[in-house]
């Protein structure tokens, strides 16, 4: 029962996210031979004033 967790910054849009959790399970249904019913995906957007990297928050770079 592979369980996938994606934090992502947010602003993808619903057809993106989709998208990507569409050939998610495509993937895992290959790789790992994982039922499709068996495959969740978690997607956390994440407010880019909650992410920094290098010392520096997402929402400050341009």
């Amino acid at each position: 029962m592979p369980i996938v967790q994606i934090d992502l910054l947010e602003g993808r849009t619903y057809e993106q996210k989709k998208a990507m959790v569409e050939k998610i399970t495509e993937v895992l249904m290959e790789t790992a031979e994982a039922k499709r019913e068996s495959i969740s995906i978690i997607i956390r957007d994440m407010p880019r004033e909650n992410y920094a990297h290098a010392g520096q928050l997402a929402s400050e770079k341009k």
